[in-house]
């Protein structure tokens, strides 16, 4: 981890808000897999955005988080994509549950 060179770090390496992040990804993203998986439904591309809104005081914290899930196959089920991010974010993934009680969390499901 670093900081900004303008705040006296050498900017090599990530921010620890941003792993945060990383880490709500790497949490719903193993969730939906594993669930996918399970469900018979094969995916050629997996991708998650996230776009993440901040509060202008300090300390700054994520207000808004939206995670972009983007998914690549042949006859992808929508019900099933819509199933699996759903469970993951209601059921499982201890990170979105942690960040929900701080943010409000937000979810699109792309088809590629």
């Amino acid at each position: 981890m670093d900081a900004d060179e303008t705040v006296g770090g050498e900017n090599l390496g990530p921010r620890p808000k941003a792993l945060i992040l990383a880490g709500l990804a790497g949490c719903t993203g193993m969730d939906v897999i594993s669930i996918l998986e399970k469900m018979r439904v094969k995916i050629s591309e997996f991708n998650i955005e996230i776009e993440a809104e901040q509060t202008e005081e300090h300390p700054k914290v994520y207000s808004q988080i939206t995670l972009i899930y983007k998914f690549k196959g042949e006859n992808l089920p929508p019900d099933k994509l819509e199933k699996a991010v759903s469970l993951s974010q209601e059921r499982y993934c201890g990170v979105s549950a942690m960040l929900g009680k701080a943010a409000k969390l937000d979810y699109r499901i792309k088809i590629l």
